[in-house]
């Protein structure tokens, strides 16, 4: 395996006191590496990154959502209203309810639709876990194909071989199963390959999960989330977000990028994308919205309540 190299760096009153390691790529439409940096070809896993491949095997195996409510059995949402009505949208379709869903309970990722759940007297629930979209539309798939529901998570289930075949296919490597978060298989690939499969998807529009995902990004993410202002500066990009910082982007001529940052901070994802973007031009592209951008990478470190410092990129600005 190729070494990691330092992606991002903590700066604070002048001083570097610490360091972000990872690796990141960038490929043209045909596949090429255009630029990279650290391992981008040894296997990794890229988390929620790979659910909207997850969603068009799933649409390959008879799903039939369309428009909103596929674009959300791509997401790791928010917990908003609309994303959890959505995702008891997607059970109704199939004659489910919630007790069908094996995500483990959860609050809502978004800081404020907890804060007034735990106001409200709430509690954690299954459909509030950020990956119910994912594991309603395995359910529905399921219930198309008359497959068993109860163990639908199973490695060896017809829904979990099938995911595999697509998610091969489109990443051109072959896939180790782990086990996500959210209890259901996860599959490994390299962030080159990462980034080809999204590629492939923004380009051949394959299942509709494209269109999908540029109609609604809302749905994919959250309203107050960074992903959801990258690609709503971008025109018909396509992008998704994965836990222990993974990130890739793809746009609508096929140039893709993906990013890993090794110790899992969230915090210099969206800091190394956004600059892998600038560095490659795209900022500079007619229609694209360079400031905003560059604003999703802003990551300002606070001393008394006031700016002292930043995470900023090296080595990829």
């Amino acid at each position: 395996m190729v070494a990691p190299v330092v992606v991002a760096e903590i700066v604070r009153s002048g001083f570097v006191e610490g360091h972000h390691y990872g690796s990141w790529v960038a490929i043209d439409a045909g596949g090429a590496v255009l630029a990279s940096a650290g391992d981008v070809a040894g296997p990794m896993l890229p988390r929620s990154c790979n659910k909207p491949i997850q969603a068009l095997g799933m649409v390959e195996a008879g799903l039939g959502l369309q428009d909103e409510l596929l674009a959300l059995a791509c997401a790791s949402h928010s917990g908003e209203d609309f994303h959890v009505d959505g995702v008891r949208r997607i059970l109704a379709s199939a004659g489910l309810s919630e007790a069908a869903l094996q995500t483990p309970p959860d609050w809502p990722l978004d800081d404020a639709v907890r804060e007034q759940l735990l106001r409200d007297g709430g509690s954690e629930a299954s459909v509030l876990m950020n990956c119910s979209g994912k594991h309603a539309a395995m359910l529905a798939t399921c219930v198309v194909n008359g497959w068993p529901t109860a163990t639908y998570l199973a490695p060896d289930h017809p829904l979990q071989q099938g995911i595999l075949t697509t998610f091969q296919r489109m990443t051109g490597e072959p896939a180790q199963v782990a086990v996500d978060g959210c209890g259901a298989p996860l599959l490994s690939t390299s962030l080159t390959g990462l980034a080809r499969a999204f590629s492939r998807l923004a380009v051949r529009g394959e299942g509709g999960i494209a269109e999908a995902m540029r109609a609604h990004p809302e749905y994919v993410s959250g309203t107050h989330r960074d992903e959801l202002a990258l690609l709503r500066a971008i025109p018909g990009a396509i992008g998704k977000a994965g836990a222990e910082s993974c990130y890739v982007v793809a746009l609508p001529d096929g140039r893709a990028f993906a990013t890993k940052t090794d110790d899992g901070g969230a915090r210099a994802r969206p800091v190394v994308m956004a600059a892998l973007l600038e560095k490659l031009g795209v900022t500079e592209e007619p229609g694209v919205d360079g400031a905003a951008v560059r604003r999703t990478g802003e990551s300002v470190l606070l001393g008394g309540g006031k700016p002292v410092g930043e995470i900023r990129a090296v080595g990829v600005s």
